[in-house]
């Protein structure tokens, strides 16, 4: 019986009061790239990340698109619709086969209003959020794209356990996709990358890029902001 006491949001529950729960939601799963929300959909569930992985991505009519960033097993999305009943503001898919609980704006309200910690740490998710579109907004308002890259780059990566002064990103990102992130051109960042790599600051291993040079790239991204 699926329980939503496995969903770190909900954990300090009683198991009992999470069956209950359970059985009020819908457990979906997806395939790989199968679409889970579209933007403008009138839908006001809540949707908590089971497994696999999504990722979401902002649309606009002139044809440009964003992506906004992946959640993995333990995170949700839509809880701005459940709060205000607006339209969805992002399209979100799933990247590989992945599950899904449909949780509906009642039953999220309900334990929202009815649990001190639940209502917490929502706020602190939210907080959380609203800290890092302060930060894309800023790099993207005063950093030039290559600053932008690098930035990304360093967020996207990974410790190397064989050594702690590299990073790795894997599965590697496409140059489409690391545009997309930072509100670019994909020439612009082959461009980059091409330099990095010349430089040795960056390189592309096996599966993985690796960020060679990590003090580097912090190094430049904060003279940027100095200048």
């Amino acid at each position: 019986m699926d329980n939503i006491c496995t969903i770190p949001l909900f954990s300090t529950l009683e198991p009992a009061i999470g069956e209950q729960y359970g059985k009020r939601c819908l457990w979906k799963d997806y395939e790989a790239h199968e679409l889970i929300i579209d933007i403008d959909e009138e839908t006001t569930d809540v949707r908590f990340v089971i497994s696999g992985l999504v990722r979401v991505i902002s649309r606009f009519s002139v044809g440009k698109e964003v992506i906004l960033g992946e959640m993995s097993p333990g995170e949700f999305f839509g809880e701005l619709s459940a709060f205000d009943g607006a339209t969805r503001s992002a399209n979100v898919t799933a990247l590989y086969r992945t599950r899904i609980c449909v949780m509906p704006q009642s039953v999220f309200l309900e334990l929202v209003r009815t649990s001190d910690e639940i209502n917490l740490a929502v706020i602190r998710v939210l907080t959380q959020r609203i800290r890092q579109l302060n930060m894309r907004l800023a790099e993207q308002s005063f950093l030039q794209a290559k600053h932008r890259l690098y930035a990304e780059l360093i967020r996207l990566s990974k410790p190397r356990p064989a050594n702690p002064e590299q990073r790795s990103i894997s599965p590697p990102p496409t140059q489409k996709e690391l545009a997309e992130r930072i509100g670019t051109r994909r020439e612009v960042v082959s461009r980059e990358l091409n330099a990095l790599q010349k430089e040795g600051v960056f390189e592309k291993g096996r599966g993985a890029l690796v960020l060679c040079d990590v003090a580097e790239l912090q190094k430049r991204i904060s003279n940027a902001w100095n200048e």
